[in-house]
């Protein structure tokens, strides 16, 4: 199929018309025709290179009572996401190359966008030996990027030995970092509410530690670390240093901790027990500012689904973590657009270049130009509306964004020319 797109607003530009041709972007101009070409009303949308997450728990295979790779797919087409990184904390836990390439090949089945898996970093993300990097990194799936989500490499060692493993082949390992006897029992970040409330606090201490130490060990190794869901000040302060001592680091935020703080736990509603915790009002100021210039790179969803009995109980045994990949859109608009922080190009580099160079997706994150890939996102930024989880495509419904009137709607999403989603509905 050949689509024209009509007067779309490339990057929040002047409107243009785009050529899809086999897969590809075939031109970019005013006033284009092609015969037999099927035409895509754009007037008033803003078109992105399609988004790219480096962090998606697709909970398959294990808990597909959560989460399947085809409904996780379908979720991100609906955000206007064309590639996935799927987190490794499965069950079992993608720690070898047959289970990297199990993940992998159900993505290319369910063909709604890419899905690139993430490999564990130590056997059963259990922190005390290291997985099979390179027989992960040699697999079908072409692992770049490690990660024991939900469990923070702590041993500085094994670290260490991980960054060196990984510098072969380009890898980067992707830390969540969490001093573990810091945070023994911890319910919230830890501050005058969790006090107000009675609830274990997180201290932000526990994050930052961690990385401190990484960032010093990836510049002796010379070796990519990239930090998960950044979530304190101190952590931004952290990271600037290390940059501007060119450290090979970079670093993600999620929509929810640019948008909501701690203050929403009052309410005691497991919806928002997330971890990293939601931090202080002065830390969601501080990580909105370091992703407008660039300390913070990119934007990550950690789209973490759970099953309504995981969610719907008390607090303290509540599962942690929260839904992301189609509200992510509207929540960065709200947070970073609305507010002056970030112009839609910026949008576009920090979810979908930054994080497609992050994770080695080589056709992935290319400007919406002549030749490169139809992966296109048409996002209409005017309309705003009342988030509703049972609308939602995943398969769980645990959005602390629900009754939140946030901006905009993806109308579509074109992945290599093929369209997983027009006027707003799944194809």
């Amino acid at each position: 199929m050949k689509y024209i797109i009509r007067g779309a607003r490339i990057l929040g530009g002047e409107a243009a018309d785009v050529l899809v041709r086999e897969g590809v972007i075939a031109e970019v101009g005013s006033g284009l025709d092609a015969a037999g070409a099927q035409v895509v009303d754009a007037e008033g949308l803003v078109a992105l290179p399609g988004l790219v997450d480096l962090h998606t728990h697709l909970r398959e295979p294990g808990r597909e009572d959560a989460e399947t790779v085809e409904s996780g797919t379908k979720a991100a087409a609906m955000g206007g996401y064309t590639a996935v990184h799927a987190m490794a904390n499965t069950e079992p836990v993608a720690d070898t190359a047959g289970v990297v390439e199990q993940v992998w090949r159900l993505g290319r089945e369910a063909g709604y966008c890419d899905v690139q898996p993430v490999g564990a970093v130590t056997r059963g993300i259990a922190g005390e030996q290291l997985a099979e990097l390179g027989a992960m990194a040699d697999s079908a799936a072409r692992v770049r990027v490690f990660s024991d989500d939900g469990h923070c490499v702590s041993d500085a060692v094994i670290m260490r030995r991980a960054l060196e493993y990984v510098k072969a082949f380009g890898g980067v390992v992707a830390q969540h970092a969490q001093e573990p006897r810091l945070t023994e029992g911890a319910q919230m970040n830890e501050g005058e509410m969790s006090a107000a409330l009675g609830l274990r606090g997180w201290p932000a201490v526990a994050e930052e530690a961690i990385i401190a130490r990484d960032v010093l060990l990836a510049q002796h190794v010379g070796s990519r670390l990239h930090v998960c869901h950044v979530s304190t000040a101190g952590s931004v302060e952290i990271l600037r240093w290390a940059k501007s001592k060119g450290c090979p680091v970079t670093a993600e935020v999620t929509p929810h901790h640019l948008l909501l703080n701690d203050a929403r736990a009052v309410t005691y509603d497991p919806i928002f027990k997330v971890n990293p915790p939601l931090r202080t009002a002065d830390d969601v100021t501080a990580l909105r500012h370091a992703l407008a210039d660039g300390t913070i790179d990119c934007v990550a969803t950690d789209h973490a689904p759970h099953p309504v009995e995981a969610k719907e109980t008390e607090w303290a045994v509540a599962a942690m973590g929260m839904i992301g990949l189609e509200t992510a859109l509207p929540v960065v608009q709200e947070a970073m657009v609305e507010t002056g922080l970030l112009d839609w190009a910026g949008v576009a580099d920090r979810m979908s270049a930054a994080p497609a160079r992050i994770g080695r997706l080589s056709g992935q994150g290319r400007p919406l130009e002549t030749g490169s890939p139809a992966n296109i996102t048409l996002y209409d930024p005017s309309p705003r509306g009342t988030v509703d989880p049972t609308a939602m495509t995943s398969k769980s419904r645990n959005t602390p964004f629900a009754g939140l009137e946030l901006p905009g709607r993806v109308v579509a999403t074109f992945l290599r020319g093929k369209p997983t989603v027009l006027e707003g509905k799944l194809q």
